[in-house]
């Protein structure tokens, strides 16, 4: 039996803005009934531009509708440009967690957003041209674009990491070699050294201060940390800074959350060392 947290019962239980919306600005649909999931989300934006309603239509387990409840919540109010920065792993930390084989299905919320703010942009109902994006597992229809997405967004390094995210390989495993492939690339391509790179290819930054640091810190945890915590009813406060370790004290419903462990790493941590350093580490006291 999988080990959900009372969120993931409470959306699975009680979803919210399950439906359909008359002419709706944007429409993204993923994943497909005879693949065992499927998604159809759809939005409307108010006249300041932000997402005033959004509905959803699900085929899926337990997480698959929990999971897309959750992202209905979380983009309302949101512009379209804060709306495409939510990642699968926002949407996991906002259920507080998920069993890592059913990953897959926040990944699910998170590819049916993108498809349908580009619908709204450009009218077009696909994000992809399949014709150029080779497909990699057939028994679950899943793409190498999907793949790579799924490696890049939340630093998958193993076959198993990737069935878990987006069910390539769960089935027959045939195409468990091409997904390794995929990886070893991947692993390749960051671990290329700047010598071996194109003169003027280096992405090379100068080092922050340590005041620079902590403004920047700052600025993160307000600008995307603290409003997700907050829909929850939640808080964290920034008890200290030294070097790159952030000692932060949970508040609200997060302090002693069952989850607070799963919000540090994949929520805090995680959007600190993405917009920051990969050598970020937070604690909490």
């Amino acid at each position: 039996m999988w080990d959900y947290s009372d969120k993931v019962l409470d959306h699975f239980h009680h979803p919210r803005n399950v439906g359909t919306l008359e002419n709706p600005d944007g429409v993204g649909e993923v994943g497909a009934i005879a693949c065992g999931d499927a998604l159809k989300l759809m939005f409307k934006l108010g006249p300041d531009g932000k997402i005033a309603d959004v509905k959803f239509q699900t085929f899926g387990c337990a997480s698959a509708i929990a999971s897309s409840s959750a992202l209905t919540e979380m983009i309302k109010g949101m512009t379209l440009e804060e709306a495409s920065k939510v990642t699968n792993a926002d949407i996991a930390a906002y259920l507080g967690g998920l069993p890592e084989q059913k990953m897959h299905c926040s990944v699910m919320g998170m590819e049916a957003l993108e498809a349908a703010i580009h619908n709204y942009r450009t009218g077009d109902c696909t994000v992809r041209e399949l014709k150029d994006d080779p497909l990699v597992c057939t028994c679950f229809n899943v793409h190498e674009s999907e793949i790579l997405q799924a490696i890049r967004v939340n630093h998958l390094t193993t076959v198993e990491d990737v069935t878990n995210f987006t069910k390539a390989g769960g089935a027959c495993g045939k195409c468990k070699g091409e997904i390794q492939k995929i990886l070893d690339r991947e692993a390749g391509r960051s671990e290329t050294p700047v010598a071996a790179q194109p003169v003027g290819a280096t992405d090379e930054k100068k080092p922050m201060t340590q005041f620079q640091k902590m403004k920047k810190i700052e600025e993160v945890i307000e600008a995307e940390v603290r409003p997700m915590l907050r829909r929850d009813g939640g808080d964290l406060e920034i008890v200290d800074i030294q070097g790159d370790k952030v000692i932060v004290a949970f508040r609200g419903h997060c302090a002693g959350c069952i989850a607070a462990n799963f919000t540090k790493n994949g929520l805090v941590q995680k959007k600190l060392r993405d917009a920051i350093s990969k050598d970020i580490v937070v604690e909490v006291v």
